[in-house]
């Protein structure tokens, strides 16, 4: 990469640690640090979902799937525009008005409100592996993209992304969140959609031309098997509705239409992306039939095709999805600490300014675990998948049964995700070690048809729900 474009990157680098710093001179209080004052308008939060839910795994997994596969690489972002049009017309309003109603600052907040302190502490530990996992599946991207940019190796590039978004977000919060996301959310939509599709066009041929070129399965939808599609998309529905995040991201509106209309409006922005990362996936297998390694495969067609500055903005568009996730999954995982642990069972009378530097310190250890998980399993969308499947498996029916049914035992609710964690888990680390026959269908089935199990044989048992529960 010439001196230009490697210059734009690391004038991007700086920037994106300016505005974490700024961030923390504005912030007042916790809850600027966790829910940004709740006060975000509906454009804001539209970005604030964009970025969380379509970041640079996103874009580099899903390209790199199409470029194995084909088209049925588009799942995994079309899942998330479905999971994010049902929660925004079923949840996103109601949540809003329970998180001003009680003071809500993380989604565990009311899993104790409508259950017990048990129930909130298996969901937050839930929470806290669900996206240190996110947080890990966006810096091996990113690492991924650096690694072809500069030529170092994955270790270094790695260190280097990941100490860049654990510096502004833990100095900043979820006003640094918000001051990058608007940023990264423009140069994303115009490095992928509006420069990426017509130079791949002007480079691999019109949609009819690569269809003449790869073969017919690379146009099959179904083509990576239909029992993975389904597990993927399921687990990833699922996960919106007890998905911290999206609660984080509902409280900080500044009233429930905001929520609402902020929701629905990410959509808008979703599907661009979706089919943009797919169309640069399969030009990518035109231009390159033997490259077996497709983690940085987006990155080489950038640096190929790409004329100087565009190539910088296109790679800065895609490095800024990286950190615009990796950022809102590593303060998911510190709010679940600070307000769901530290201050919930060590100091119940922790000071404002206490319980902001308690959630900085866990931001920094979320980020260190995330970089250690990166470095060890470096399969973006494997390991994505596996934090929505911990999600939505375990969380999932207790959260729904609490919202709009609130007839639930608190007994039943904490066994149910309980069990369900630990079948996702064990299910997943007998499928690692090679056990063969069962073992070979994706953890979230088993995972769900032991939570409903237990629900079911729990609540049919009789039990009755505590005296004390919040309507």
């Amino acid at each position: 990469m010439g001196i230009v474009d490697t210059a734009i990157l690391f004038a991007y680098l700086a920037l994106m640690l300016g505005l974490g710093f700024y961030a923390q001179h504005r912030q007042q209080g916790i809850e600027d640090y966790f829910v940004a004052g709740r006060r975000m308008g509906p454009v804001t939060i539209a970005c604030l979902w964009m970025a969380a839910w379509v970041g640079g795994a996103a874009v580099v997994g899903s390209s790199s799937r199409a470029f194995e596969v084909g088209v049925t690489g588009i799942w995994y972002v079309t899942a998330q525009a479905i999971g994010c049009l049902l929660f925004g017309l079923i949840m996103a309003a109601r949540v809003k008005q329970l998180g001003d109603r009680h003071g809500h600052l993380t989604y565990p907040d009311i899993m104790e409100q409508y259950y017990d302190s048990r129930t909130r502490m298996v969901a937050t530990l839930t929470t806290i592996i669900a996206y240190t996992a996110y947080t890990a599946g966006q810096l091996v991207a990113g690492a991924a993209i650096l690694q072809v940019l500069l030529g170092w190796n994955y270790d270094t590039c790695l260190l280097l992304s990941g100490a860049v978004v654990i510096a502004y977000t833990a100095c900043g919060g979820y006003l640094a969140v918000t001051y990058t996301d608007w940023v990264q959310v423009a140069l994303l939509l115009v490095g992928v959609v509006a420069v990426g599709i017509p130079i791949a066009i002007s480079k691999a041929g019109s949609w009819g031309d690569m269809q003449a070129v790869l073969p017919a399965s690379y146009f099959d939808l179904g083509a990576q098997g239909w029992d993975r599609i389904a597990a993927l998309v399921v687990s990833i529905v699922l996960s919106f509705f007890v998905a911290m995040d999206s609660y984080t991201r509902c409280y900080a509106a500044r009233d429930p239409a905001a929520a609402r209309s902020g929701t629905l409006l990410a959509i808008a922005l979703i599907l661009p992306l979706a089919v943009a990362s797919v169309w640069l996936g399969l030009a990518c297998a035109v231009l390159y039939p033997d490259v077996e390694v497709s983690n940085g495969i987006l990155t080489r067609f950038v640096l190929d095709s790409f004329p100087v500055g565009l190539k910088g903005l296109l790679l800065i568009g895609i490095l800024s999805a990286v950190m615009s996730t990796a950022d809102i999954c590593m303060l998911t995982a510190s709010a679940s600490y600070t307000r769901d642990i530290h201050q919930r069972y060590f100091r119940p009378d922790i000071p404002p300014r206490a319980m902001l530097r308690i959630g900085i310190v866990a931001s920094l250890i979320t980020g260190l675990l995330a970089m250690a998980m990166a470095w060890k399993m470096r399969d973006i969308i494997g390991i994505l998948q596996f934090g929505f499947t911990i999600n939505s498996a375990a969380l999932f029916l207790p959260t729904i049964a609490a919202i709009f049914w609130n007839r639930l035992h608190a007994d039943a609710a904490f066994w149910s995700i309980s069990l369900s964690l630990a079948t996702v888990i064990g299910w997943r680390i007998a499928a690692d070690a090679g056990a063969g026959g069962v073992f070979a269908l994706d953890p979230l089935w088993p995972g769900l048809l032991v939570s409903t199990t237990v629900l079911l044989v729990m609540h049919t048992a009789g039990a009755k729900r505590p005296v004390e529960q919040a309507a």
